[in-house]
């Protein structure tokens, strides 16, 4: 990646010319690419919505996308996407400014979705989940206007991480955000390119690269919030055991049925002595096999209330 300034699109221009900015911008591509090709995000010809808010994340997204796509290794087109949601003391006029400065393709919208929360959230609880709901409806209006199949986000690896613990310790179930699912109505997939991708990562290389940072917390309803205290958790363990967060993700995706307790997921009923090693494992062709009814679910009471995506279940708990 030794490109000068005049090959490359405006939007990665004035990049640090060090050694570690030339290593974390690697990092952060090696990892957007990884994603898309193991969850098979990208099909030749999509268009994609790509959700600018103004931070840190979403700007990294939007690099790392444009510069797969400009390398010819992602065959889609993008649309970036700044859905202005009334939020007091929001600067209207940054990221238009730089998305035309920087000649992105892109969608201004404003929606007063800030008065709506006020106006529904009782005194004293916080914005997020009503606010995020919102938000997502509004997204997948644009992206059917303008043609897209995909609405893309910019969580990383660490919110991944915060939503599995907050399900885990709030929701009573072990769920976190996908990297890629399909909405409820089935005509759109939505996409988190950045899921191997460290916030930490996120953050210097927006920084490096002088993006105008816009602060999410606006709207004052960030203080106490449950995943902050997830996030000081996962700090402190961090700090204590460097490389961490890696080894819990990791875990994520590796996944064995067999060595949980659902058993939807797998036969413990049928399981025998002397069966396959591969029944006894959970492995492919061995966990549920052919004529197996799983037992019915627990009520939803008990098991949290199923959403679209997990990540908004987490929401609630906030």
């Amino acid at each position: 990646m030794s490109d000068t300034d005049a090959e490359l699109p405006p939007l990665l221009r004035g990049a640090p010319g060090t050694t570690e900015f030339r290593k974390l911008r690697k990092r952060v591509i090696r990892e957007t690419r990884e994603a898309i090709e193991t969850y098979g995000m990208a099909a030749k010809g999509d268009r994609w919505l790509v959700c600018l808010s103004g931070g840190k994340d979403s700007y990294t997204l939007l690099a790392a996308l444009v510069e797969l796509q400009w390398r010819g290794l992602l065959p889609v087109e993008l649309l970036a996407c700044n859905l202005d949601q009334g939020q007091p003391g929001f600067p209207a006029t940054v990221l238009p400014a730089f998305l035309e400065r920087c000649q992105v393709p892109h969608r201004i919208e404003f929606r007063d979705t800030y008065s709506i929360v006020k106006e529904k959230v009782p005194a004293g609880r916080t914005y997020c989940a009503l606010c995020s709901r919102l938000r997502r409806g509004n997204l997948y209006r644009i992206a059917r206007e303008e043609g897209c199949q995909a609405v893309v986000l910019g969580h990383h690896r660490d919110d991944i991480l915060e939503t599995f613990f907050l399900n885990l310790f709030h929701g009573g179930r072990l769920a976190t955000m996908p990297p890629k699912l399909i909405n409820e109505d089935g005509d759109l997939s939505v996409l988190r390119p950045l899921a191997h991708v460290a916030e930490q990562d996120c953050e210097r290389f927006a920084r490096a690269m002088n993006y105008p940072i816009i602060p999410c917390d606006l709207c004052g309803s960030q203080e106490g919030l449950q995943r902050q205290q997830v996030k000081a958790m996962l700090d402190e363990w961090e700090r204590r055991s460097p490389g961490r967060r890696a080894v819990m993700f990791r875990a994520l995706c590796n996944v064995r049925p067999s060595h949980l307790a659902d058993p939807t997921l797998f036969d413990f009923a049928g399981l025998m002595a002397g069966a396959e090693a591969g029944a006894a494992e959970g492995l492919p062709g061995g966990a549920l096999g052919e004529g197996y009814q799983a037992p019915p679910r627990l009520p939803s009471r008990a098991r949290g209330q199923t959403l679209e995506d997990p990540a908004d279940q987490a929401a609630e708990q906030v």
